[in-house]
């Protein structure tokens, strides 16, 4: 038994060692796909289920049919191929179950090493489904590959989508074609998205065509074009959104511009219905002006909203850009009037450092109805009159690849001082935020006091990663930032006894109150047991029973806070 433990125990300093210097090609890895960039892809067309301890590669297209549900374990890994141009599309009547948590997310990212990722460097998740649009026919949805998005059903349910990362994504499949981070074609409001961070698409990071969703807790990290695109009748609710951009990077393509909101009913202007009437609240839409921006940004808007569209946005902070909100009416002036008669709301936002230009109006004009933009943006209880610095953020809210110096995380401080004029100012009496909308009166927005995305808490803590660049995928199971070791919050962590003939105890100090998780893995990172999930726990020592039914093997306790992760070998000798 002695050697068996001490081979067990080497083992494991390998293991250890291996994942400190970051493997040279990833661990457990398996590909999915035909290997080829063929659009025909290839099909999952029974239930199928991506573990955490694996790691799996988008070897090109990757289908999920009708009828057929992809469940993806929490804390699972998957990267796409760039020479293949690698993707996951959920076509119409297929489901995906991807329900990551705060500590172990869902990772989707390039193949390429640290250091080298780029935007673009594979396609990115699409979900169809059933939920109507204003797109004439069967469309299939942008970028090329073969899913028809649409339906009859406002409620369709394509699945699940909870903490999970988008990194990289955004190839242009066909010119002028490109798939975005996150697109969602005719997806239903049965279907649930929330807590997703989409890092440097080459695209959009978001993008609705039609369909009826809810969403809530959305980040669009460095984003190439817009950073939330809705079109073709998208009518769903979203609350608690930020963009922070790389003012560096941005859509250069020919007349390219790099907007926060971009919205249209339809490429044509047209009164095809269902009409582009999405609902926006507490959403945070920032772009750093020092250095200066790159030309994408010289005629781009926080909000353009325009071509028909009746698209709605409440108690939200702009920053930068040339202006906050640009409407533009087409042709007819269409959305100006959808403006004059409240069909279009803007309410109980802040516009900082916009003076004297908040508002815009482009596009032709000359059949515009009398409609004052000042006004509209001057009025309707939002501020247009804070500079930047006045609104009180924390200053790292302003840097794209977030504050990784000292800050264990590498995440913002989005949560807002207790001085910032964001505390207050909120409103939900709008009939667009109380009315029946997508499941009952109020069910979908969570009425706060402050604007922007943002109260005293930071949602963006644990799950995400402002730094992804530098991150390594190669272990199975590691989908949490990089920690420092002077902002870890247990101290003193330890197993007695250890080795264990059968209970043993965990026993740590917080230094501070914490929500804390405590789990028992495996040498591979694969969970064994749950002891203790998501627990507040008051400062000072803290011991946990661990499983006493435990096999003979080496095992880790790790122990997850909001600011840390950190584990323990023990041995357990029976």
């Amino acid at each position: 038994m002695k050697k068996t433990v001490l081979t067990l125990l080497m083992a494991a300093m390998v293991v250890a060692s291996a994942q400190a210097q970051c493997p040279a090609n990833p661990v457990n890895l398996v590909s999915v796909g035909t290997g080829t960039s063929a659009k025909t892809g290839f099909e999952i067309t029974t239930n199928t289920t991506w573990t955490r301890s694996n790691i799996y590669l988008l070897n090109g297209i990757v289908y999920v049919n009708s009828g057929v549900t992809l469940t993806i374990e929490p804390g699972t890994i998957i990267k796409g191929s760039f020479a293949n141009q690698g993707a996951l599309v959920i076509r119409r009547g297929g489901k995906i179950n991807a329900a990551g948590t705060a500590t172990q997310p869902i990772v989707f990212t390039s193949e390429k090493p640290a250091g080298q990722r780029q935007p673009g460097d594979w396609g990115g998740v699409i979900i169809c489904g059933n939920a109507p649009t204003n797109k004439a026919g069967d469309p299939q949805i942008e970028g090329g590959t073969l899913a028809n998005y649409g339906g009859n059903d406002p409620n369709d349910n394509s699945g699940v989508l909870q903490y999970v990362r988008i990194e990289y994504p955004g190839i242009p499949f066909l010119p002028g074609n490109e798939i975005n981070g996150l697109t969602l074609g005719g997806v239903g409001a049965g279907t649930t998205i929330d807590h997703i961070q989409v890092t440097a698409s080459g695209d959009d990071s978001f993008e609705w065509f039609g369909g009826s969703v809810n969403a809530k807790y959305l980040i669009a990290l460095a984003g190439t074009d817009d950073d939330f695109d809705t079109d073709n009748g998208f009518s769903g609710r979203v609350q608690f959104g930020v963009a922070v951009r790389d003012q560096s990077r941005g859509d250069f393509a020919n007349n390219g511009v790099s907007n926060g909101f971009e919205s249209d009913n339809d490429s044509d202007n047209s009164a095809r219905t269902p009409q582009t009437s999405a609902v926006f609240s507490n959403m945070t839409i920032l772009l750093p002006t020092s250095p200066a921006p790159a030309s994408p940004f010289n005629n781009s808007a926080g909000a353009l909203i325009r071509q028909n569209s009746a698209q709605s946005i409440f108690n939200s902070v702009f920053a930068g850009r040339r202006s906050g909100l640009e409407i533009a009416g087409g042709g007819a002036g269409t959305t100006q009037a959808n403006a004059t008669s409240g069909a279009l709301a803007f309410q109980n936002n802040v516009l900082a450092g916009y003076s004297p230009r908040a508002g815009r109006i482009g596009g032709a004009t000359s059949a515009t109805p009398a409609f004052n933009i000042n006004a509209f943006v001057g009025g309707n209880g939002n501020d247009t009159t804070r500079t930047v610095a006045g609104v009180g953020l924390n200053g790292d809210n302003f840097f794209f690849n977030g504050n990784c110096s000292g800050n264990a995380q590498c995440v913002p401080s989005f949560a807002l001082p207790a001085t910032s004029m964001l505390n207050a100012g909120a409103a939900f009496t709008s009939s667009k935020l109380t009315g029946a909308g997508n499941g009952g009166p109020n069910s979908t927005f969570e009425v706060v006091n402050y604007r922007g995305a943002f109260g005293a808490t930071n949602w963006a803590t644990g799950w995400t990663n402002f730094n992804p660049q530098n991150t390594c995928y190669n272990t199975p199971g590691s989908v949490l930032a990089a920690k420092s070791a002077a902002d870890e919050k247990v101290q003193a962590l330890s197993v007695a006894p250890n080795p264990t003939e059968g209970a043993a105890v965990l026993s740590f100090d917080l230094p501070r109150a914490a929500v804390v998780t405590v789990r028992v893995l495996d040498v591979t990172g694969r969970e064994v047991a749950l002891v203790s999930g998501a627990t507040k726990l008051l400062a000072g020592n803290q011991t946990i029973q661990l499983p006493a039914s435990l096999k003979a093997g080496l095992y880790l306790a790790s122990v997850t806070t909001e600011g840390s992760v950190q584990t323990v070998r023990f041995v357990v000798a029976k």
